[in-house]
């Protein structure tokens, strides 16, 4: 086997043990290349937006932005995308002292829990419909077409989040922004 094919993992060289790496060149275009730990990502500190290392941003003209390294722990687009995942990783985010720093962060955690607020309130407010004589048939056909609608809008959040964007929701996000301000 050919060296670039295998990687010794530390503790068991001794013993002579030798592991394939993750990914295999075989007969097909798969690349084997080993990810470094020094890869460097940069985010406008305005807007969060993702920029080439030492450019200004082109949606704020913000000024240019020195990259973090990916190393150091999450970056901030896939913190402000683990965000939506639930309220969970939202309050973690709001109070873990590297993420409650960063505007984009808090953004993204601050609208994950207004938004999970009011699809609250949406429940139960037709839940309450649903016990009204006649109206209750209505949600029945408005239950289903409510739900796909804030899978979707979820989905749009978590990925817009992903790639670095402050996408705010009409009320909801000039109240995440008000509060990722402070």
């Amino acid at each position: 086997m050919k060296d670039a094919e295998l990687e010794m993992i530390e503790g068991t060289a001794a013993m002579g043990k030798a592991f394939r790496r993750h990914c295999v060149q075989t007969g097909l275009l798969i690349p084997c290349v080993r990810l470094s730990k020094e890869v460097l990502v940069a985010f406008c500190s305005t807007c969060g937006t993702q920029i080439a290392d030492g450019a200004a941003c082109p949606k704020c003209a913000g000024g240019t932005v020195a990259a973090t390294p990916a190393a150091a722990g999450l970056t901030d687009n896939v913190a402000g995308a683990l965000a939506y995942v639930t309220i969970i990783p939202a309050i973690v985010f709001l109070v873990l002292e590297p993420f409650n720093k960063k505007r984009f962060v808090r953004f993204h955690a601050f609208q994950c829990l207004f938004f999970a607020v009011a699809w609250t309130v949406l429940w139960i407010v037709l839940a309450f419909i649903g016990h009204i004589p006649f109206l209750g048939w209505a949600t029945v056909l408005i239950w289903p077409l409510i739900s796909l609608v804030g899978f979707v809008i979820w989905l749009i959040l978590v990925l817009k989040a992903y790639q670095g964007q402050m996408f705010k929701l009409p009320v909801i996000g000039d109240m995440a922004e008000q509060q990722a301000g402070q």
